[in-house]
């Protein structure tokens, strides 16, 4: 039997792959969650360089959260790297939700980043 990290590697390659082909230069936005905290960026991959990026760690983020790991955290993550990345000129972007579903707190990230400008 297959591990579970193998098996998140090989999911998480495959949306790679499927981004890759579908993403024609547009800019990567990329999502990780961990238990306590979410992040977010966005990444040109023809470079190899982050645009803007956001987290429910950062200090501004930090005083109006109440937890870093729930959905109003993912909300307000998304509302601030789609605001960061419209001022860098990054309008439409590629999801890139790794291994994780899209649902729950990458749901709802994806949708504030939307609500805030970018177009995916």
């Amino acid at each position: 039997m297959s591990r579970l990290s193998d098996r998140t590697a090989r999911r998480q390659a495959q949306v790679r792959r499927a981004i890759r082909r579908a993403a024609n230069g547009r800019a990567r936005l990329s999502v990780f969650r961990s238990s306590k905290h979410i992040y977010a960026q966005v990444i040109d991959d023809t470079k190899g360089t982050t645009l803007a990026a956001a987290s429910s760690v950062d200090k501004e983020m930090r005083g109006t959260l109440k937890n870093g790991a729930d959905i109003a955290a993912a909300k307000a993550v998304g509302k601030l790297v789609a605001a960061r990345a419209t001022a860098k000129g990054v309008k439409d972007v590629v999801f890139d939700r790794g291994s994780y579903l899209y649902h729950g707190r990458v749901k709802a990230l994806a949708e504030a980043a939307r609500e805030g400008g970018l177009k995916f």
